[in-house]
């Protein structure tokens, strides 16, 4: 199905939609010609923040709906849920070190929030529910990274679960976001600002990075060639952090110190989008790995996504893998910035 049509006069809500990746997609599903875009989000400032950004771009605010509240809170979920034709569930608590020190806050909001908006999509009659993971699902380490592979698990059988319903379920999971809130680029600047230092976990440490705009293509581009039930990986650019930090030193003009200081808990030297185990019944195509669920045979299911083909068996890792230049670099922070001005 093309994705004009797909979007064109839905109604759609988006958990955790003040976020950087949920901007983008309201904007870009207001573009669609979406006929309601509904925001779902549990902090009133932000949603204040993105109404006076949408107005200012001039966008249909007739189109927007804000709700406050929390995946948690089930039945304020499936108030906001009433009427809704495609769901993007993006809310959750992302912040390693924080889900670390907090793992029960993790499994409430990250799993328990997504059984909820299975169960509510389920009540009002959904069509889709598109659940945005993250590479630190593969393999986790961590806590965020397991409540994230949990939830995918809990997607993944929801379409098995749904009986004769006509809804589907699928999970896309990419790496991290450039210039996104929380993210190593902001941080960076706010440093430079300060007059230094920059603080670098490690300067090998690898990372999957990719701008908002391209995350946004991708989730609608899965939407569209999903069946139900499967996890797309996004095949993404891989850099160091180190060369980030010199990237945004020498695009500020500074001359700023930069200091090592060691991993927080719960990361990894590298990531991984998609583990061994998982591309063993996997395809992909030139955008993205398709990663079905256990019970089929990826043969029989070929044919169902254009130019697919058996993703070979191994893992998709930032580990060893070729990196950006620094002026690769230089050109994502600049365009993702711009992006969001």
């Amino acid at each position: 199905m093309a994705i004009n049509g797909m979007i064109r006069d839905k109604k759609i809500l988006i958990t955790g939609g003040t976020g950087t990746v949920g901007k983008k997609l309201a904007r870009r599903l207001l573009e669609l010609d979406a006929a309601v875009v509904r925001i779902y989000s549990r902090d009133e400032h932000k949603q204040f923040a993105i109404q006076e950004y949408f107005a200012y771009q001039g966008l249909d605010m007739k189109r927007l709906r804000f709700f406050l509240g929390d995946v948690r809170d089930k039945e304020r979920l499936q108030r906001s849920m009433e009427d809704i034709d495609i769901v993007f569930h993006l809310a959750a608590l992302k912040h390693v070190p924080a889900c670390e020190y907090n793992p029960s806050e993790a499994v409430k909001t990250n799993v328990m929030g997504t059984q909820n908006v299975i169960e509510c999509a389920m009540a009002t009659g959904v069509s889709a529910v598109v659940y945005s993971s993250t590479d630190k699902a593969a393999s986790p380490t961590n806590t965020m990274g397991a409540s994230k592979l949990l939830a995918e698990r809990l997607i993944a059988s929801a379409d098995h679960w749904k009986g004769p319903r006509q809804i589907k379920f699928l999970s896309v999971r990419f790496g991290n976001i450039m210039n996104s809130r929380g993210s190593v680029v902001p941080l960076f600047q706010k440093q430079i600002q300060r007059g230094g230092p920059v603080t670098v976990t490690d300067p090998a440490m690898t990372r999957f990075f990719m701008s908002a705009e391209r995350a946004v293509d991708l989730i609608l581009k899965s939407l569209a060639i999903s069946s139900g039930g499967e996890t797309f990986v996004f095949k993404m650019p891989i850099l160091t952090v180190g060369d980030m930090a010199r990237a945004v030193v020498e695009s500020s003009g500074q001359n700023v110190e930069m200091r090592t200081i060691g991993l927080r808990p719960g990361e990894k030297m590298y990531e991984e989008l998609m583990s061994e185990e998982e591309s063993a019944r996997a395809l992909e195509n030139e955008e993205l790995f398709i990663i079905l669920p256990y019970d089929r045979d990826r043969r029989d299911y070929q044919g169902l996504y254009p130019g697919a083909d058996l993703a070979a068996c191994s893992t998709y890792s930032s580990a060893g893998a070729e990196t950006m230049s620094l002026g690769d670099i230089k050109a994502m922070i600049k365009g993702s910035y711009s992006a969001n001005i």
